[in-house]
């Protein structure tokens, strides 16, 4: 975030106080309380229990009393007053909600450079380790978490700010996974009946929310603002995500996955995502701050940001809905199936797109299979991308739907879809045949430069394309749409730039095509094709 002086002055509009914004520099733990822990009606105050609120004195061991309490006596809501608390690892209880007032922040304290105090250390996840990222196969490590627990929730208009935390990247080494360090905002395991709403996470480690085998999740009116994952919905059942907006510009806003960290492969399923904002294009705590300012154009940042479905995937993805919401200035739409996992039955409807970074649509089956030796390979397919606007996109990906041979994407339904991109693809780049790269990492970026400006299809049976309008700011060389290894592809009310110079379809290996009612395009229904369709 820079210099501490403007870190400091960034954050001083949040109401921050300048003892939160220079951290817990030394490590002095709250005394006994000043005066008798009490509650009234089922709240316990984290002051009453010796939490200081000053932003320097590590909280944490007060706060963990209050939860205690609280649990103790069957349940209650252990309050944060207006304060900086800084705090390592908070441990969570059934019954038991936390609640931030305005005002309130709840600092993830620096690790000192020696000594044994820091966070809970990492527990094992073995013989499971091997099958997803390091972040994935621990949840102790972090600045709250809860294994097993029921009807807990985290509430209220305050701020969790993890500046102390780990993002789990490489380069930090040799601190990111030492014994001491937290790596994760909010950490939850096998638990039920859980409630997330109201508060905001600026900087939030290696993910803002992690959620591992959580059933009937809620996740409301949220703001994160960080330099990671916003939050990872992971083997979870009956979520819903809803008014939540995340600036996430070095990794993915919301991200539902389905890994092995169970020890068992379990679906992600029933999930609603609705009226949510993604975004990879401002800067560090300028979402939170109001100030949204944007990176400089050669600032080396990914803008990565987008709602992605995987990478890990050994489970499945089942029964999702995603409905209004709004990409800016990040990735698009990603549905992967790398390592064995059913995705099968999702619908996007109402998204809107501006300013992507890759390819506005990423449907991809692959055979990567990071998990147990055996596993089938999985399925993608009953998908419904609907009502959906991308414009600006950049030209290099254009939509991307591909799986591998052998191993066909299916039964996908295109409708009333408009992508506009800058354009200026070339005769060379027409010519391109992208690799297969079939146990590569899932990501547009994966296949190089694409041949068509539309839609590039490969490796698909049964897709349906109507009302779709390719446009672009640039004339454009590349056909609209590349077929290649399709079966079963119908389209209609198809539009396509007047500027271009390109082939409307080029089809390869492509049988039971059909086109109709498509400007300058000649109805045809053609059983088996290798050709070119021109306008």
């Amino acid at each position: 975030m820079g210099t501490p002086r403007r870190e400091f002055m960034k954050l001083a509009g949040m109401g921050l106080t300048a003892t939160a914004a220079t951290g817990a520099t030394g490590v002095a733990f709250a005394k006994a309380p000043a005066r008798a822990a009490k509650t009234a009606g089922g709240i316990y105050d984290v002051r009453d229990f010796g939490a200081t609120g000053d932003g320097t004195t590590i909280d944490s061991p007060a706060i963990n009393k209050a939860i205690d309490a609280a649990a103790a006596a069957g349940g209650g809501t252990v309050r944060f007053p207006a304060g900086t608390y800084a705090s390592f690892s908070l441990r969570l209880k059934s019954k038991v909600a936390l609640y931030l007032d305005q005002g309130a922040t709840l600092l993830a304290a620096e690790v000192p450079t020696s000594g044994t105090e820091g966070y809970d250390a990492a527990e094992s996840n073995a013989p499971w380790e091997n099958y997803q990222d390091y972040g994935h196969n621990h949840w102790h490590n972090s600045l709250i978490w809860g294994e097993g627990l029921h009807d807990v929730s985290i509430m209220g208009p305050g701020l969790i700010w993890g500046k102390g935390l780990s993002r789990g990247w490489a380069t930090e080494q040799p601190l990111a996974e030492t014994p001491r360090n937290g790596n994760k905002s909010i950490a939850l395991k096998n638990c039920r009946n859980v409630i997330l709403r109201d508060f905001s996470i600026l900087k939030g480690g290696h993910f803002g929310i992690l959620a591992t085998g959580v059933d009937n999740l809620t996740i409301d009116n949220l703001k994160i603002d960080t330099n990671r994952d916003g939050m990872d919905i992971d083997c979870c059942r009956n979520v819903r995500v809803s008014n939540c907006s995340v600036n996430s510009p070095w990794d993915d806003g919301i991200c539902p996955k389905s890994s092995y960290a169970l020890g068992y492969a379990r679906a992600t399923e029933n999930v609603t995502i609705t009226n949510c904002y993604v975004t990879g294009t401002y800067e560090l705590g300028t979402m939170l701050d109001g100030t949204w300012k944007k990176f400089a154009a050669d600032a080396r940042v990914p803008h990565t940001g987008r709602i992605k479905f995987g990478t890990e995937s050994n489970g499945g993805f089942k029964n999702i809905t995603v409905s209004n919401c709004v990409f800016d200035g990040c990735n698009g739409i990603a549905l992967e199936s790398e390592d064995g996992a059913l995705l099968e039955d999702v619908t996007f409807i109402g998204i809107t797109m501006r300013d992507v970074t890759t390819a506005p649509i990423f449907l991809r089956l692959g055979t990567r299979m990071r998990g147990p030796a055996g596993a089938a390979v999985g399925t993608l397919q009953r998908v419904v991308l609907s009502d959906i606007v991308s414009y600006n996109c950049a030209s290099k990906d254009c939509a991307i739907i591909s799986g591998v041979p052998g191993h066909e994407i299916a039964s996908i339904k295109l409708n009333n879809i408009y992508l506009h991109h800058q354009g200026g693809g070339t005769e060379e780049m027409a010519a391109l045949h992208p690799p297969e790269n079939e146990t590569k990492y899932p990501d547009p970026g994966m296949f190089g430069a694409m041949p068509a400006q539309g839609f590039y299809v490969r490796h698909v049976k049964d897709i349906e394309f109507t009302n779709v309008e390719i446009a672009n700011e640039k004339a454009d060389a590349r056909p609209g749409f590349v077929l290649e290894d399709v079966q079963g592809a119908d389209f209609f009310r198809i539009k396509l730039p007047r500027n271009d110079t390109g082939a409307a379809f080029v089809l390869k290996d492509v049988t039971d095509f059909r086109v109709s009612g498509s400007r300058g395009i000649k109805d045809a229904a053609i059983e088996k094709a290798n050709e070119t369709i021109r306008r």
